[in-house]
């Protein structure tokens, strides 16, 4: 995905989120635009044994101001209706950040 709904998402690409005595945490977020600071995360089988680390990381990134959204792979398989719930979440995304400041 280069262009969604107007804005550029860069596919696999690392999120810092927290550096700390030396050491730089990351993780390579599936989906990510800078501009609506939003992760897009597409979780396979492997998330259902890691909920408790993707909850801590999460939590970490919003406090740096980032939206992560994560869709179960299963909701791939209606691509018509995941662009539509995708499409809504950008322009709410977009709303939230460019009209609070006003």
């Amino acid at each position: 995905m280069k262009k969604f709904s107007g804005y550029r998402f860069l596919r696999q690409h690392p999120v810092f989120y927290q550096i700390d005595k030396g050491w730089i945490d990351f993780f390579i977020a599936d989906f990510y635009c800078y501009k609506l600071k939003l992760i897009i995360e597409l979780d396979g089988e492997i998330h259902l044994s890691q909920k408790e680390y993707d909850k801590e990381r999460d939590e970490k990134l919003k406090a740096k101001g980032l939206q992560v959204i994560r869709i179960d792979n299963a909701r791939t398989e209606d691509l018509g209706k995941l662009k539509m719930d995708l499409e809504e979440i950008v322009e709410k995304r977009a709303h939230y950040l460019f009209t609070k400041n006003k």
